[in-house]
């Protein structure tokens, strides 16, 4: 049986998730347990105007926004939480706090919250967080809490050069669209692109993938334009 891995949380100081704009290490994340499950929610804006006289009302595209994902994390001050391989030693007021500085605290020198990548199996999710509720689950007899769960939701972030070329429908930014062959890869693709696999994540952020790893045929993808390194 293989090791397990975690959800983890990495801050970044803008939208572009560049390696370079990575926060310190302390800005990491790393959960106790595992989520039981995790939702993500689309948006798709229609307008439904009706023209004078006009008894039919066909919604007109307008708008795709960026996906919310929805996660509950748990934090626990028992010793040992069910179902998880990690002896907790640190409190839960510690370990929120922890939390807070990777995806809530505002960061003065930016002057705004990080921006945060989400890392679990298939799951990979860039964004900044929209709102947090935490409950406290039970407590010490002098009230200091022993176990706490905080619903959050996160919403994807889009880098403001791709945003411009985005809303440019007829920008020859957007020239290169493929589609999905069977057996395809979001690596293999790229390769096919710009010659180097490496820069699917890019791919994958451009086109709000959130499971970039099970691509179906006949799905259609558009590779932007990238920067090439070395």
């Amino acid at each position: 049986m293989g090791k397990v891995e975690k959800l983890r949380i990495t801050a970044y100081e803008d939208e572009t998730f560049d390696e370079g704009k990575k926060i310190s290490d302390t800005k990491e994340f790393s959960v106790v347990a595992n989520p039981e499950k995790y939702s993500i929610k689309y948006t798709v804006k229609h307008n439904k105007d009706q023209g004078a006289g006009d008894s039919h009302n066909n919604p007109k595209f307008t708008v795709a926004k960026s996906p919310d994902l929805n996660l509950d994390f748990i934090f626990d001050g028992t010793g040992v939480l069910e179902g998880s391989d990690v002896k907790t030693k640190t409190s839960v007021i510690d370990q929120i706090e922890h939390f807070k500085k990777v995806v809530f605290n505002y960061e003065g020198d930016i002057h705004k919250p990080y921006h945060v990548k989400i890392a679990w199996g298939s799951l990979l999710f860039q964004g900044v967080l929209s709102e947090m509720v935490i409950d406290f689950k039970l407590f010490k007899p002098s009230g200091e809490p022993l176990r706490a769960i905080a619903k959050a939701k996160f919403t994807g972030a889009i880098d403001d050069d791709l945003k411009k070329g985005l809303n440019k429908q007829s920008s020859p930014d957007l020239t290169h669209v493929r589609i999905v062959r069977e057996g395809d890869t979001l690596p293999i693709m790229a390769e096919r692109i710009y010659g180097d696999s490496k820069y699917y994540l890019e791919v994958a952020k451009a086109n709000k993938l959130i499971n970039f790893r099970s691509l179906k045929a006949g799905q259609e993808i558009f590779f932007p334009p990238v920067e090439k390194t070395s």
